[in-house]
């Protein structure tokens, strides 16, 4: 769908479908009251009787040619007291979905929030492009017959100075952003037998050609080379060879402050010798989620051009069983040399997160964020669809990020770094253990990966729960959410700001 900034009354515009939004029990703006008085007190009526403004309430209006636009689509944002820029993106989300149901080709939209919601006409447009474009995203996967066709075609957004540029900046920001979204949800709603970590890597390669991105993919032997003992330990029960994709933006600028973006790219996790149920495995194709969220985080930050040297790192590779599979017991050898025995085959993530947590360090980073679907732990502590939990060494680094989950609403929650966490994943037969045991698993997990980092600013995403579905959100529809790229580019954009 192309989306523009044009000016125009809202009561003069040729469109199928005017687009417009109201607060609940609110009274009509100025803009829309020229709408309303056109149409004869419709939009009144319809406030007194079938339309209260709650949030994602919608309702069709047929103009019957009082006005140029065929109908209008009528939105609630809910209570004024309440209304945030997420409010405004599933109104956008809401109008758009019904305008794709009417099958409409031309849809016009007003910048929810821009006026009495307060919101500056940037925000407001950028809310409104990524709202629409991601409730629009269906995954047809290899469904055979045709492809639905894909309307509305154009989204006019409607502002009333030519000269004011605003409006389309917030709109090709929002661009940018869905843009990688899109590819963090196409990669992860692959099937397995598709994306392997040659795959990943390919449409790794392929976007940062397109995106203007440094790219370098490392094989087994380079890893090797490397000494990443961890993830070569994952990675050698799978016939499927390991990949570690590495991306840049604003590469070979060294006045640029570096923030490193780490993602888990687990392709199919089967919990190797300590085999996960058949509803375990039921959704470990998206075990590599967060790799895909770097991914597609990369995409949006080049989009944005933003002014960073941002590295995103992707360790990709299989947990599968074979007779060359690591087993309970094992002690492997990471990067850094921190000797790791081997307590749990299904505490995989953390193997390969070590090792790109360690390369991550030559870049001298003022941050690092890895951020990965690790531990069930994290599911039981926060519940499912809900947040992912947050583990940082640095407040400021913190503070970022949860300002970064709040203008998002990819919300974050917290959590400690007890020493007691240390304690409990101290090995017989190495330095550390690769689990602490089910009570406690999301704290050790991450105090696991903090023996691999040796820069000040760290901070860990278990999004454990937030990969798949989230059915009250308009604009995520059944499938992978993309969680992660929204917040991650949120977080660069602010990070220097």
């Amino acid at each position: 769908m192309e989306i523009q900034a044009v000016p125009g009354r809202l009561e003069t515009y040729a469109c199928d479908a005017l687009i417009l939004s109201l607060f609940e029990g609110g009274t009509l703006p100025s803009a829309i009251q020229t709408v309303d008085a056109a149409l004869d007190g419709a939009i009144s009526d319809l406030m007194g009787a079938d339309f209260s403004g709650k949030a994602g309430q919608v309702i069709v209006h047929y103009t019957r040619g009082a006005i140029p636009a065929k109908r209008i689509i009528l939105v609630g944002l809910g209570q004024a007291e309440a209304f945030t820029v997420e409010a405004a993106r599933r109104a956008a989300a809401a109008g758009i979905l019904r305008a794709r149901e009417l099958k409409v080709e031309h849809a016009a939209s007003i910048a929810h929030g821009s006026g009495a919601g307060g919101l500056a006409i940037e925000v407001a447009a950028q809310a409104v492009t990524e709202g629409s474009l991601l409730a629009l995203y269906r995954w047809n996967g290899y469904k055979s017959g045709e492809t639905p066709a894909e309307l509305p075609t154009w989204l006019d957004v409607l502002i009333l100075d030519e000269h004011d540029t605003r409006a389309s900046a917030g709109i090709q920001a929002g661009q940018a952003i869905a843009a990688g979204v899109v590819l963090a949800r196409e990669l992860v709603n692959q099937p397995p037998n598709v994306c392997s970590p040659a795959y990943l890597a390919e449409a790794a390669r392929k976007m940062a050609e397109s995106s203007g991105l440094g790219c370098t993919i490392l094989e087994r032997e380079a890893m090797a080379e490397l000494k990443m003992g961890a993830l070569l330990g994952v990675a050698q029960g799978s016939d499927q060879p390991p990949q570690f994709i590495i991306l840049e933006h604003n590469a070979g600028q060294d006045a640029l402050p570096t923030v490193v973006l780490v993602g888990k790219g687990v392709t199919f996790d089967t919990g190797g010798y300590d085999i996960k149920t058949a509803d375990g495995m039921s959704t470990m194709k998206g075990d590599m989620g967060g790799g895909a969220a770097v991914i597609g985080a990369m995409k949006a930050i080049a989009g944005l051009k933003l002014p960073l040297h941002v590295v995103g790192l992707v360790p990709a590779a299989d947990n599968m069983i074979s007779g060359h599979a690591y087993r309970p017991s094992d002690v492997l050898t990471a990067s850094n040399g921190v000797t790791i025995e081997i307590i749990s085959t299904d505490a995989e993530g953390r193997l390969l997160l070590a090792d790109a947590l360690v390369y991550a360090g030559r870049y001298q980073p003022s941050a690092v964020v890895d951020i990965a679907t690790l531990t069930g732990s994290c599911v039981t502590a926060l519940g499912a669809n809900v947040a992912a939990g947050l583990f940082s060494t640095d407040d400021r680094l913190r503070d970022v990020l949860m300002g970064a989950a709040s203008e998002t609403a990819e919300k974050l929650w917290p959590l400690p770094l007890f020493p007691e966490y240390d304690k409990l994943i101290e090995a017989t037969s190495a330095d550390i253990k690769n689990s602490g045991g089910a009570r406690g698993g999301v704290g050790t997990s991450a105090m696991f990966l903090k023996h691999f980092t040796d820069y000040p600013a760290w901070a860990h995403i278990d999004m454990a729960s937030m990969m798949f579905d989230q059915p009250d959100n308009p604009y995520v529809p059944k499938g992978a959410t993309g969680y992660g790229v929204r917040l991650l580019t949120e977080f660069v954009r602010r990070w220097t700001a």
